[in-house]
């Protein structure tokens, strides 16, 4: 029996991890949002420049955060 890597929370929309597995990927998601944001800094003029490229990809990343999240949990 293959052991999930995250369990839903209470509300059935947010997930935990609960396994190494699960915290890595967790850890893995933190460091990009981080670094994406860095890179665009860098390359921005102005405040509302990095804002601007910043959201969708962050959502980008969130949404397939939260997919993968939800396809490791044992529900």
């Amino acid at each position: 029996m293959k052991m999930a890597w995250f369990q839903k929370g209470k509300t059935r929309i947010s997930v935990r991890p609960v396994t190494w597995q699960g915290w890595l990927v967790l850890l893995i998601f933190i460091s990009l949002i981080v670094y994406n944001f860095f890179r665009i800094d860098a390359a921005s003029v102005s405040s509302s420049d990095t804002f601007i490229a910043f959201t969708p990809q962050s959502l980008f990343l969130v949404l397939l955060y939260f997919l993968t999240a939800n396809n490791l949990t044992g529900d």
